[in-house]
């Protein structure tokens, strides 16, 4: 009856305080500045809650959490102080659709500060091992002969063994100091709880008080922490509970692993509590090279609770997980049991550990098992006896039986690089290759089986080359004709028979045909029977517009044993049709199809005059033998500021690089072709030729030009002169040079031998009247003058100031306007300067360096003198 009084109490006071917290939380809604700041207490009943802003309903339901108060009672108390229930549904509705997680809980819920779950008070040595293990970079990253050996501490590898610290709680975790727990109370009535375990191992709760949790599982722990709040929430219990509550664990505490023995980095590691002895090992590097991998000892309160074999997690992928450690727990590693080696067509060739007991069948099943090449009938085992090495054969029928000892040494062979039951067929056959030996198989069954021969089988000879048993061979040659046709005995086969059939091309030369000169595409090509030189004409792309079909020659090889002798020349005539004759030439193999040029064929010759004419620029040659004058006149002559004393011809040398023909026509070709290519209008006929355009630019030869042989000769000729001699500048090839030429003499006598012929490329410049004279070299200020009437040489040199101290006055030279070069004379110590004219330049040389005369010099000139006046003196009488 008191127990029934105190709830009623308790119930009475907590109605109390919800209702004063209602009121308190409207009334903080209305001191915030809003549409309804005008509204007071008194008419609660007539809120609208479209006149809230979210931040305003924030505000309230954060209040409203403060107070204590959930979204169901804020809704029930709103309905009590007169709200419609539009308005109630409105509110609902509006708290539903708001986020709410920037405040880390949900509506009508203390808002939460959980973070996700994480593993404090780790110490340095775990932490590091736990990322890359950079505290055992001191080991070798060399792989471990040893099974497993690397699993634990290769770098190269990401297997960390990290526990999971995101996965739900397992049931039978057992709760201790340090662990984090959350409690959340939702439903009818929502509380949300957070509260660590001490190190008394109690959790300490709002109104509620302490609860003993340390050394229960967190199933156990629910159940003890329903029991206390449910005093609390009545709700919990009954047939028809509507408040309901979850226990998680938060963050997880850390233990105290002892890790001693055969270990890379053995002592104390802090862990978490979710750890079991993989984490352990791979703390503390795993088992060294001494260690045991079969046998790990988990000892606890100095009772051994547990061993661990890791060759069942290599093999069988079991790693234990359930059993986790504990705080105080000691790992031992022991030294290894016994160790077997398994050599040759294993999957895994390795150092095993065994246990007592197991058999080769085991020992196997570690090393993956044999790989496809492994010979498994028989293994090869040399064991150790009491004081030698013994070799056995294991069968496969005792696998499972054979019982491992340590220190053995396994080795499995391959199997034989031989076939038992092959033969071969190579050559003129559809399928070459192996081939099974059936009983009673024959050549001619071979043949069938390869889908028979090619067309162009050798049939009069085939070979078959036999193995004997003592590997020698031997060659049976036989009539494959007679064979396939039965009239010759057919020839059984045995093993590792080999038939070649040879094809006729492989017992004679390859055919082939030439074709040089006038065609688009010269060169060789095969050869076919019945082939006539318009033919090979066609495959070769057609004629050349410069080909002479009446000039067209086959040069054969001659049959004759002449010496002397080395073709045959058929010289034929073909149409520029290339259209079929009667009784053609037949062309055999290695016939030379030559087509020759058109006598003086050449394409358009152009030269170009500049200057004072009435119409410069581009003019075609017209005839071989036009000359200078003739251009002059096509360009309406001279006009009256021509200066014709300065009229210049410039040609090119036979180094120049002239265009090809053919590189010439390709140019004109793609002009053609980009022309096409920008109008849109095209009919079909200008659109097939631009298809065709794009095939012959691809594929023109180039070619080259003509005396481009004979120049490069010349070229490498005056190259090798001028590096043979050491006091010879390298000389400077050119592409083009100037010849003076007397314009005036040709215009007054046009035909004569000034009257130059023009050649390709050829530029006749004419200037306009000049005026002035250049003065360069060896003179005190080399300057450009203006020319004057009836003046000398020395006029104009002592204009720049006249000659210098180092000039060189008997070689001063004149070069004028047209190219010609005039030189100074000398006679009997009198010197006869050229004329200059307009546009001339005057060049004074200077003289070499001084060599000074050394005393030895000095001395052999006066032996020399003394001899002669001696030598004068002895001829006096």
């Amino acid at each position: 009856m008191t127990h029934q009084f105190l709830m009623y109490f308790q119930k009475r006071l907590y109605l109390k305080k919800a209702l004063g917290l209602f009121f308190i939380a409207v009334a903080l809604l209305f001191t915030v500045p809003s549409v309804v700041q005008a509204q007071s207490m008194a008419d609660l009943s007539s809120i609208k809650v479209d006149d809230l802003s979210d931040a305003q309903i924030q505000e309230l339901i954060r209040r409203a959490n403060e107070a204590g108060l959930t979204e169901f009672e804020l809704i029930q108390m709103a309905r009590l102080r007169g709200v419609s229930e539009v308005e109630l549904e409105k509110l609902r509705g509006r708290i539903e659709k708001m986020e709410f997680s920037g405040s880390g809980g949900r509506p009508g819920a203390t808002p939460s500060k959980r973070e996700p779950r994480r593993q404090n008070d780790l110490n340095e040595i775990t932490e590091g091992l736990f990322k890359e293990q950079d505290d055992l970079g001191i080991f070798s990253e060399e792989p471990s002969p040893y099974f497993g050996g690397d699993i634990f501490y290769n770098k190269k590898r990401r297997l960390s063994f990290e526990p999971n610290l995101n996965v739900a709680t397992p049931k039978n975790y057992v709760l201790g100091p340090g662990d984090l727990i959350y409690i959340d109370v939702y439903g009818q009535s929502e509380k949300y709880y957070e509260a660590t375990i001490s190190s008394d191992g109690f959790i300490l709760l709002d109104n509620v008080g302490p609860v003993g949790l340390s050394g229960k599982s967190i199933e156990d722990a629910a159940i003890i922490i329903k029991n206390r709040l449910s005093n609390f929430y009545t709700g919990m219990t009954g047939p028809n509970p509507n408040t309901f509550m979850q226990v998680t664990l938060g963050n997880v505490r850390t233990i105290k692993v002892h890790l001693v023995g055969e270990v890379r980095l053995p002592g104390t590691f802090t862990l978490s509590a979710f750890s079991t002895v993989f984490n352990a090992l791979y703390a503390a590097g795993g088992p060294n090279d001494n260690g045991t991998m079969r046998k790990v000892k988990i000892v606890r309160d100095g009772k051994i609770v547990s061993t661990v074999d890791i060759y069942d997690f290599l093999v069988n992928g079991n790693a234990n997980l359930n059993f986790q450690l504990k705080d105080q727990d000691v790992v031992m590693v022991d030294p290894f049991l016994s160790r077997v080696s398994v050599l040759g067509e294993v999957k895994r060739p390795k150092i095993f550990e065994v246990k007592e007991g197991e058999t080769f069948e085991d020992l196997l099943k570690y090393a993956g098992g044999f790989t496809d090449l492994a010979f498994k009938d028989r293994v090869n085992v040399i064991r150790i006896t009491g004081k030698e090495k013994a070799v056995s054969d294991i069968f496969n029928e005792q696998f499972s039986i054979f019982t491992v000892k340590g220190g053995d040494e396994y080795t499995v062979g391959k199997v034989l690089n031989r076939f038992a039951n092959r033969v071969q067929i190579k050559g003129a056959v559809f399928r070459e290759g192996n081939f099974s030996l059936t009983e009673g198989l024959t050549l001619s069954q071979l043949i069938k089986n390869a889908d028979g021969i090619r067309g162009e089988a050798y049939l009069e000879r085939a070979s078959i080359l036999r193995t004997f048993d003592d590997l020698t061979t031997s060659v049976i040659s036989v009539n494959l004709r007679g064979i396939l046709e039965g009239t010759t005995p057919d020839i059984p086969l045995k093993r590792e028979d080999v038939v070649r059939i040879s094809s006729i091309y492989d017992i004679q030369e390859e055919f082939y045909v030439q074709v040089t000169g006038e065609v688009k595409n010269p060169g060789t090509y095969p050869f076919s029977k019945q082939m006539t030189a318009e033919d090979l004409i066609i495959l070769a792309g057609g004629l050349r517009e410069s080909a002479n079909v009446n000039d067209v020659e086959i040069a054969r090889r001659s049959a004759t044993a002449e010496s002397g002798t080395f073709s045959e020349l058929i010289p034929i005539k073909i149409n520029i049709g290339l259209d079929i004759q009667e009784n053609p030439v037949i062309l055999q193999p290695y016939d030379n199809v030559v087509v020759r040029r058109k006598p003086n064929f050449t394409l358009n010759k152009q030269v170009q005059i500049e200057g004072q004419v009435n119409s410069p620029g581009i003019f075609s040659v017209q005839s071989a033998e036009e000359r200078i004058s003739d251009v002059i006149n096509r360009a309406g002559g001279l006009t009256p500021y021509a200066y014709t004393k300065g009229a210049t011809l410039i040609r090119r040398t036979e180094f120049f690089d002239t265009e090809s023909e053919q590189l010439r026509r390709q140019r004109n070709l793609q002009d053609l072709q980009q022309k096409l290519q920008r109008d849109p209008n095209n009919t079909e006929a200008q659109e097939l030729l631009l298809q065709r355009l794009f095939l012959e630019i691809g594929n023109v030869d180039l070619g080259t030009s003509e005396g481009a042989i004979a120049a490069q000769s010349k070229k490498e000729a005056i190259t090798g002169i001028s590096e043979t001699k050491a006091d010879l500048a390298p000389l400077r090839i050119r592409q083009t040079e100037a010849v003076a030429i007397d314009l005036e003499e040709i215009l007054k006598n046009p035909g004569s031998d000034k009257d130059l012929i023009l050649e390709e490329g050829d530029v006749i410049s004419i200037p306009r009247q000049l005026q002035t004279v250049r003065l360069r070299g060896d003179v005190v200020y080399p300057a450009t003058v203006r020319f004057e009437k009836e003046k000398g040489t020395k006029f104009y040199i002592n204009r720049a100031g006249g000659f210098d101290i180092r000039a060189n006055r008997k070689r001063t030279y004149v070069v004028y306007a047209n190219g010609e070069v005039a030189r100074t004379k000398s006679f009997l110590g009198l010197r006869s300067y050229p004329a200059v004219a307009p546009g001339a330049e005057v060049i004074v040389p200077t003289k070499g360096p001084r060599v000074p005369v050394r005393p030895g010099e000095i001395v052999g000139i006066a032996t020399a003198l003394a001899t002669l006046a001696l030598v004068i003196t002895q001829l006096t009488p």
